[in-house]
This record gives C-alpha cells, sequence and structure tokens, in this order.
C-alpha cells in the first residue's frame, strides 16, 4: 500500500496519506491534488495473485460514497478480469471516474521512475579455454 502511494506521488499525483488498516472501509489512501486536500484521489491497493474481478471493482466505487468522492485508483499486482475492467469503464461514465492499473502497468511504472528496483552490477563466469590450454613448465 505505502509502495504505491510512494508511487502515486513520484508521478506527480500530490501529497498520499496512508489509510490501509482494519475498517478502513476499502481506502487504503488518499492523495491530495492540491495543497489545501480539497482534491482528492482515494486509492485501493491489492497484492494478489488470482485477476480481480467486477465485485472488487463494484465494491470499491461503493467504498468512495461515504467520501464524496468521484475519483478512485484501484491498483492491483495481478490482473483485472474483462468485466471487472468493462465496469470500471461504465462507472466512469457517470460523475465517477475509477482508473485500474494491473501488475503489468504497476511495474512499467516502477520502473520508469526506478522505483522498487536495484541496479545488479553482472559477475564475470570464468570458463577453461580448451583451444588455448594453460602451459605448465
Amino acid at each position: 500500500e505505502q509502495t504505491v502511494l510512494d508511487l502515486l506521488e513520484a508521478i506527480g499525483y500530490g501529497q498520499a496519506q496512508h489509510l490501509g488498516r482494519t475498517g478502513d472501509g476499502g481506502i487504503d489512501g488518499i492523495i491530495n491534488q492540491d495543497p489545501l486536500g480539497l482534491d482528492k484521489i482515494y486509492v485501493q491497493a491489492k497484492r494478489w495473485t488470482k485477476p480481480v474481478g467486477e465485485p472488487e471493482v463494484r465494491t470499491f466505487s461503493g467504498s468512495l460514497d461515504p467520501h464524496g468522492a468521484t475519483r478512485g485508483v484501484l491498483i492491483t499486482t495481478s490482473k483485472f478480469t474483462r468485466t471487472a475492467r468493462r465496469t470500471a469503464e461504465t462507472i466512469s461514465t457517470g460523475n465517477k471516474h475509477i482508473r485500474l492499473v494491473d501488475g503489468q502497468e504497476l511495474t512499467q511504472l516502477m520502473m520508469s521512475l526506478k522505483m522498487g528496483i536495484e541496479t545488479v552490477t553482472p559477475h564475470r563466469t570464468r570458463k577453461q579455454d580448451k583451444d588455448h590450454p594453460a602451459q605448465h613448465t
């Protein structure tokens, strides 16, 4: 959750507040788009291996309502089902906008911002040169 919020801050979405805990109402974080916090984006992160489906998109959309929120980002380390994507598109045609970010896009964003990656120096592997054997004296 914190990594996702850090990523959104790095992209330039503003200051993030981490909320993710038991009883968070389906909201893991809030991004303040402006210094006064009047324009907000609500975030939910799912570290899943199975695809995120339509019910989770609807639940996230519903979790925005008590906050009067109109914008949300649902991010997963896995992928979204086709019906989940269609549901987000349908919801986004109204007064709410939900952006889905799957694991592949998440990885691309993190790589482009050099977040969560480490540059590793390759090592050299040595093998015997059979064409030029060592000379013994």
